[in-house]
């Protein structure tokens, strides 16, 4: 079988999400760069596997797959053997809440085409405004859902989303001491191998001046 292949940014929450679940799932995959400050992402080439012209796109099983949660819904179909979804169907849907309240209410609006149209002498304190807005309402809601994760004591794909996230907070400055959970949550992930291998700084398009090994 071929190798799965990730085309993902080494800083992009949504390429950092896939390579935290194809690690925890224990897929080999190769990776790709594709470079969103040189605008990689807008070649014909790569636009011909993906016409949003954004990442990730993951090769696998003979198809070009786009849009992160798509992916990790996909991987989670096809490979439940570690699985990142509870059996039960109410602690599903309360993971589900937690990725759209990351996915679909809080990157959207903080990533690098927004940040760039909104102006760069606003950028910081617009990325700082919209995680915060965001994190004091995923605190309140992580009061009545979480254990040791973000859901239960199980390891989600709410965690999976949540790691990046505080990540990009941090970038900015975000006050992170009054989301106590947010960040007991997002430390206690990262001492996970599959979190860990997916961090930025691992990644073998990551700057030199950041890379860990």
């Amino acid at each position: 079988m071929e190798t799965p292949t990730l085309y993902a940014y080494y800083r992009s929450s949504c390429s950092w999400r896939v390579r935290t679940t194809l690690n925890w799932k224990r897929i080999d995959y190769e990776t790709i760069p594709i470079s969103l400050i040189k605008d990689e992402q807008k070649t014909p080439e790569y636009s011909s596997l993906n016409p949003l012209q954004v990442v990730p796109t993951l090769k696998i099983d003979g198809v070009s797959l786009t849009q992160s949660i798509a992916i990790l819904e996909y991987l989670e179909e096809t490979r439940p053997e570690k699985p990142l979804l509870p059996r039960d169907p109410i602690k599903r849907a309360l993971v589900r809440s937690l990725v759209q309240a990351i996915a679909s209410d809080t990157q959207p609006v903080t990533n690098l085409r927004v940040v760039k149209y909104a102006g760069e002498e606003r950028r910081d304190e617009w990325l700082n405004y919209w995680m915060t807005y965001a994190f004091q309402r995923i605190e309140v809601q992580l009061a009545t859902t979480a254990g040791d994760y973000c859901v239960g004591n199980e390891v989600t794909l709410a965690d999976v989303c949540l790691v990046p996230q505080v990540y990009n907070a941090n970038r900015v400055n975000v006050d992170m001491s009054k989301f106590p959970t947010i960040q007991r949550i997002n430390n206690k992930c990262l001492e996970l191998d599959a979190f860990k291998k997916a961090h930025p700084h691992r990644q073998i398009d990551c700057p030199d001046e950041l890379k860990e090994n």
